[in-house]
């Protein structure tokens, strides 16, 4: 059943009202919490910051707590209020909607307001309509600022909300409920997709995690040589010619490892680049954050393959597999942390980053562990048959219906209709 013949079905021909929220419900600004009065117990507490980074569409329970003597002085969130931002760096992110379900009472500070919904609608309705695409155009009317935009509550007040069957509050409560109904269908699979992305890469960090007694471990230095690539520019690109791997595709691009190059430049330049041969291990000296400096990919192709100046290619004795995966573990990342010069533009210092120890296990234990990760790489990385593409599929099937289902008629496009 199509999301247009859906919304016609719960209708059955009721009508639809557009009402402001300040009718809806009782809007009470914030006041006061700061991330620096969080504690490790007490009363629950939202803060605004965390509803872009941390929650997503409702929530039982708090990242964050604060005294009892501080919850005093803050706003009160109850169980079924609706929790919005009243400003962000974007306009995506302001009147951004966090429902609290939680059994205790819980307080919020400022740049948020609560919405203590009437007996009329339901919160969480509303938090799902603050996604779709009508709602963000009706809050650009009210948005005001430039580097940081604000909408008021007062303002917040005055944007509406499709209400169905206004006047038999119970009929309108039973498709609110089933409209959220269904949408939870949807973002409840996409958080399982999402959780079970974490799960591979909670395995493969525990593949890779040895006891010191376990095994030998020996720094990047001691297992092999870093060699510099030397540099060509995207002018030099051409259809066919010369294999390159650029930094930057290492980063948008290429996975764990790689049989195939995206790019070539013209033949002409062959002999003044550098290559890293098969089985070595290409990885990047730049990047906008710490993450991406070092970031590896293992070139497995049958020839050799030249390198961006911002590339070396870590030439070994090693399973070139096992080597980019311990490279993507946190322990590691964390490790290079250290060896990253952060100006304008961070740097690999590439002789500390050769300090780094990894665990070297037997080269079968090597190729059993790679065959599992392989395994999970594909699942969790793959574009075209891993998680992250189902992920986005459900993301934009919840999407496409969500906006199908709040695409009640405008108010001046509205032809009451009764049951």
């Amino acid at each position: 059943m199509s999301g247009e013949t859906l919304l016609e079905k719960l209708l059955d021909g009721a009508e639809v009202e557009w009402v402001p929220l300040g009718k809806l419900g009782e809007l009470v600004r914030g006041n006061g919490l700061q991330k620096k009065d969080f504690t490790d117990f007490g009363v629950p507490a939202i803060h605004y910051g965390q509803i872009y980074t941390y929650y997503q569409l409702s929530t039982e329970r708090t990242k964050s707590f604060v005294s009892e003597t501080l919850a005093k002085t803050l706003r009160k969130v109850s169980k079924g209020d609706v929790i919005l931002t009243n400003t962000s760096e974007d306009l995506d992110g302001v009147v951004k909607a966090l429902v609290y379900l939680g059994d205790s009472q819980a307080v919020t500070g400022g740049h948020a307001t609560i919405f203590k919904p009437s007996r009329s609608v339901l919160g969480k309705y509303l938090a799902y309509f603050t996604q779709t695409s009508a709602f963000l155009l009706a809050k650009q009317k009210y948005a005001k600022g430039t580097k940081v935009i604000d909408v008021s509550t007062t303002d917040m007040s005055k944007l509406k909300l499709p209400i169905p069957c206004p006047g038999n509050r119970k009929r309108s409560l039973a498709i609110q409920g089933e409209i959220v109904r269904i949408l939870d269908g949807f973002t409840e699979l996409t958080a399982e997709l999402t959780a079970r992305k974490k799960q591979y890469e909670y395995c493969r960090d525990q593949l890779l995690r040895f006891d010191d007694d376990q095994v030998e471990r020996k720094t990047l230095g001691e297992i092999g040589e870093f060699i510099r690539g030397k540099r060509f520019t995207k002018a030099d690109y051409a259809d066919d010619g010369v294999g390159v791997i650029h930094c930057g595709e290492i980063y948008t691009r290429y996975g764990v490892h790689t049989t195939h190059v995206f790019s070539r430049v013209r033949s002409e330049l062959a002999g003044s680049l550098r290559y890293a041969e098969p089985n070595d291990v290409v990885l990047t000296d730049v990047g906008e954050t710490v993450d991406e400096v070092g970031k590896a990919v293992a070139w497995l192709g049958s020839e050799k393959v030249a390198i961006h100046d911002h590339c070396y290619a870590f030439r070994h004795s090693v399973n070139p597999k096992f080597v980019s995966y311990c490279m993507q573990t946190p322990s590691f990342i964390k490790e290079k942390g250290k060896y990253v010069a952060r100006t304008k533009v961070n740097t690999l210092l590439i002789n500390g980053f050769s300090k780094i120890a990894i665990p070297l296990p037997s080269l079968a234990e090597q190729s059993r562990i790679v065959s599992i990760l392989d395994q999970f790489d594909t699942l969790t990385n793959s574009l075209t048959e891993g998680l992250p593409r189902e992920i986005e599929l459900r993301q934009k099937q919840y999407e496409y219906y969500r906006d199908l289902l709040f695409s009640f008629p405008r108010p001046k496009q509205a032809v009451t209709r009764h049951a």
